[in-house]
């Protein structure tokens, strides 16, 4: 069923003017990459200083067509894809049932996403599946450097390592769209960056694209302000809201790396800490059980009332930041939204207060405003910081307001193997799609395929689904194979 969007959603925005590396819009529309950062220092010490652009790498087959941060480093990434694809058997199961039609045959995706080994598990697949694949990270520091290695060495474009400049991250996008001799006809995208990217500079290769897959909440609402705007020329899948992104890699993978990506740059004990998480959608009910668990203190912020009786009803007191920012000692943003912590907040923490965010975006704690002459930065760990104050009180923030879980740990492989068969599914549907199927607007992931990939996960817990009779179906006015779920769920 076609998405309708609000009719007070702001008209897509010019491409962001950029002065040296600072930005002077923050807009919902820019990129991830927009405030001030120091990409350089995530690297680590011992790594090559020298930038991959200035390398000249080839692969054992004489390529040269990627760009990573050490080609050498493929065996230990194939090790780290090979361990991954133990946990995402439904995907495997997908690459084997679907590999000897081709469904992918011609395909030309350019793809942004997090470049990991569960992301190099859905790339394969669709490699397996008859596509050629051109791929860049849609994060500059969560991209796992001996991964892109592996790809590079199996023959597919990626360009992408961590610790990336804006620069870089630019760059890496543009040479996945810009090569001689090959264009694309399909995006699957991350946050909006490349849909972006080739609407601006590259409009006739948009106008050429057959469909566009976008799985995050940020991309999505960019999706929806070109469709508005009547500059969305072509149909485009939101994988954000489909059930299985949005009940699964929202809540459950959130639940479990909130934790992970805070315990592993801070070794804070959770027991009696006060926390405030910014949001309650699914990303933020997630983060809030697994702190609830821990014994925290948790409070939540909301403007929606439906989601902050959601709150309220699990246990948890709706605040507005402002009434305890003095005394939290966590502060987790999951919004999707801009500007959620502000100058004005991070001057009202306690010192040795912890900030991060969940989002995928880098917009919700307003970073920008603590590169300032007055505000010391010390950097104590990877991918942690201290700013500190002129009185001495200090601030944690960690990843530089980018996103936690991906920048400072790893994520659940199950869980990503939902989402990564949903989109593989969604490309599948949007290529194959006879002419006239889907409009220049955006889409929900129809229902049944919803069902189809949970169903392939199953076999993984020994499930056994019950079938209703003929009788049963009827009485519900359903049909007994599905879909189970209206279009609204």
């Amino acid at each position: 069923q076609q998405i309708q969007f609000a009719d007070d959603m702001q008209e897509f925005t010019k491409f962001p003017t950029k002065t040296g590396r600072r930005s002077l819009s923050r807009s919902i529309s820019q990129s991830s990459t927009d405030s001030y950062s120091s990409a350089a220092s995530y690297t680590d010490s011992s790594d090559d200083e020298v930038s991959p652009r200035e390398k000249q790498q080839t692969n054992s087959k004489g390529s040269s067509n990627f760009c990573v941060k050490n080609i050498k480093q493929a065996e230990f990434g194939r090790r780290e894809i090979e361990i991954a694809e133990q946990d995402m058997s439904a995907l495997i199961s997908l690459r084997k049932r679907a590999q000897g039609e081709k469904p992918l045959a011609g395909a030309k995706i350019v793809g942004c996403t997090h470049i990991t080994a569960q992301t190099a598990v859905l790339i394969e697949t669709l490699c397996a599946l008859g596509a050629q694949c051109r791929w860049s990270a849609c994060n500059i520091y969560s991209t796992q450097n001996e991964v892109a290695a592996a790809l590079a060495e199996a023959g597919v474009a990626v360009f992408a390592w961590k610790g990336e400049s804006e620069d870089d991250f630019w760059w890496c996008i543009d040479r996945c769209v810009n090569v001689d001799g090959w264009q694309a006809n399909m995006i699957l995208d991350d946050g909006g960056d490349l849909t972006h990217w080739v609407y601006k500079k590259y409009p006739s290769v948009f106008k050429k694209i057959r469909g566009i897959v976008e799985e995050s909440v940020t991309g999505v609402h960019r999706l929806y302000q070109l469709s508005k705007a009547g500059k969305l020329c072509v149909p485009a899948m939101n994988v954000n809201d489909s059930v299985t992104k949005q009940k699964f890699d929202n809540l459950y993978c959130c639940r479990e790396s909130i934790l992970d990506g805070l315990k592993r740059t801070t070794d804070v004990m959770f027991g009696g800490k006060q926390v405030v998480v910014c949001g309650y959608g699914e990303v933020g009910k997630g983060c809030c059980a697994a702190l609830k668990a821990l014994g925290a203190i948790v409070y939540v912020t909301e403007i929606d009332p439906i989601c902050a009786l959601q709150a309220c009803m699990d246990g948890f007191r709706v605040v507005k930041l402002s009434e305890v920012i003095r005394q939290v000692d966590v502060v987790i943003t999951c919004t999707g939204n801009k500007n959620v912590v502000t100058r004005e907040h991070l001057d009202r923490m306690k010192n040795s207060c912890i900030v991060c965010n969940m989002g995928h975006s880098n917009t919700e704690i307003d970073v920008t405003s603590l590169r300032m002459p007055e505000l010391t930065w010390e950097r104590v760990r990877s991918q942690v910081d201290h700013v500190i104050w002129p009185d001495g009180k200090r601030v944690v923030l960690l990843a530089e307001g980018r996103l936690l879980n991906l920048s400072c740990s790893t994520v659940p492989t199950f869980v990503l193997s939902i989402t990564a068969t949903t989109q593989a599914l969604a490309l599948i549907e949007l290529y194959n799609a006879p002419e006239g199927r889907y409009k220049q607007d955006v889409y929900l992931l129809p229902k049944k395929m919803d069902e189809y990939v949970a169903s392939l996960h199953l076999p993984s817990f020994d499930a056994h689904l019950t079938e209703l009779t003929d009788d049963q179906a009827k009485y519900l006015g359903l049909n007994k194979n599905g879909p189970f779920k209206p279009n609204y769920y």
